[in-house]
């Protein structure tokens, strides 16, 4: 096996993080916290800014990338991750003060402890790319990411298992409590997994020199800039699909905090299945072809979602859940193939910097975008109308427009720039007619 299909030795220690960092981030981050800001009468919009604020927070990378040479990879990641945890175990304390605090006093809290939370992330997490892209060779970046992104599912499964169980139908404010420590300590454990990750020293040769950054030559390369544009189209589509779903299922769909949960979960089943959709897949045919299925994908999830809240579908815990398994499916194929592409076309020179911007504008975008999103939730309110057994309200607008903006990024995968990838009938081909074949070869021989 040539070195660059070798995986380094220590990668499991990252694999291990990203176990114990996805136990920790889906409670502060995911249905737990949507669930609990709904508790304090959070409207959409304010669910929209929950959402967003990590994404939004992202924007820190642009000053911070500049310092990562002089501190290196591993200590900028490090020093972020372990701020974040303490912010972690003050989000725990919030339940409690119920005593003292009104409920809009405990939504002010937990929200400016979610900026700052966020904001610290978002400040280390620019050399968390440049760093695996320098430790990880280019011919197993998918293996890793696929490996990666099991990690990550799997222990999102646990997570929001251990959240349902926890919270029960009606949650009581030390049961939050109780969810918010766990989270804490799971970002704990994955900090001493995060230390024994191999470091590796930040080339100098990638620095773009002394004088300004140039941000908007970089904006403008064209590969990276067709990169730029479907990541910002993704994110208006995908941005608070999720939060928007868990506020569906518990407003409208008379679902406990229980059963949102448990629902929501099967969305990370979904990602786990993403390791058998992508697999091999992605280093052999290329991130193209993967993204332009996962936005097909996402155009049939949410035109799903649009007819349960339109009253076509019945709302039960049948589709609902096989909805959720495509979204966490549609999800997860994104972040493999995405960052798999821009590890690929990003230029060495100056790879820091374009890293960041890469990163602002996919995640700027996916903050903004809940946002935009609940302002418009709020704005049709209890509004409804009925035409040919369809139901147009709130949700169902959403969805509607949701899935038009999975058709628009659709469009912008066909433009991507990916040498030697293969197009998106091969990925088809090799899901719907290849493999079912190698399965009924098995089962019944020739």
């Amino acid at each position: 096996m040539a070195e660059t299909d070798r995986l380094p030795e220590g990668i499991t220690n990252a694999y291990a993080f990203a176990l114990f960092n996805a136990l920790s981030f889906q409670m502060v981050l995911a249905g737990p916290m949507v669930l609990y800001a709904k508790s304090l009468g959070a409207s959409s919009t304010i669910l929209g800014l929950v959402a967003g604020l990590m994404p939004i927070m992202t924007i820190a990378q642009i000053p911070a990338a500049q310092f990562i040479p002089r501190v290196g990879y591993k200590r900028f990641v490090l020093g972020g991750w372990s701020t974040r945890v303490g912010f972690i175990f003050l989000m725990s304390v919030v339940p409690l003060m119920t005593g003292f605090l009104n409920a809009g006093s405990r939504l002010a809290l937990i929200i400016a402890l979610l900026f700052a939370f966020n904001l610290s992330r978002g400040l280390s997490s620019c050399a968390w790319l440049p760093w695996i892209t320098h430790l990880v060779p280019a011919g197993v970046r998918g293996r890793y990411l696929g490996v990666d992104q099991l990690c990550t599912n799997g222990a999102s499964i646990a997570a929001f298992l251990f959240a349902a169980f926890m919270l029960g139908n009606q949650a009581d404010p030390w049961q939050f409590t109780a969810v918010f420590l766990f989270s804490g300590a799971a970002g704990f454990v994955s900090l001493l997994f995060l230390r024994r990750i191999p470091d590796v020293p930040v080339p100098q040769d990638e620095d773009t020199g002394k004088g300004p950054i140039p941000w908007l030559a970089m904006a403008q390369h064209p590969p990276f800039r067709r990169l730029l544009e479907m990541n910002a189209a993704w994110s208006v589509a995908y941005g608070g699909l999720t939060t928007f779903i868990v506020s569906y299922l518990k407003s409208s769909g008379g679902f406990g905090e229980q059963r949102v949960l448990l629902v929501m979960s099967l969305s990370f089943v979904g990602g786990l299945a993403s390791y058998w959709v992508a697999g091999g897949r992605l280093d052999r045919l290329g991130s193209k072809p993967v993204l332009g299925f996962t936005m097909a994908a996402g155009a049939l999830a949410t035109l799903g979602w649009a007819l349960v809240a339109g009253g076509v579908l019945p709302r039960s815990i049948g589709p609902a859940a096989a909805l959720a398994f495509l979204v966490g499916l549609c999800n997860a194929l994104f972040s493999i193939a995405n960052n798999r592409l821009a590890m690929g076309i990003v230029p060495a020179m100056g790879r820091n910097h374009f890293f960041a911007l890469f990163a602002v504008v996919w995640q700027l975008t996916l903050g903004i975008s809940p946002i935009l999103w609940g302002i418009l939730l709020d704005a049709v309110g209890s509004r409804t109308l009925t035409s040919l057994g369809f139901e147009w309200n709130r949700f169902s607008v959403f969805f509607v427009l949701a899935m038009a903006a999975f058709a628009y990024t659709f469009m912008l995968t066909r433009r991507l720039d990916e040498p030697r990838a293969a197009g998106a009938h091969a990925m088809l081909h090799e899901l719907l007619i290849q493999h079912p074949q190698k399965w009924l070869v098995r089962l019944f021989g020739r």
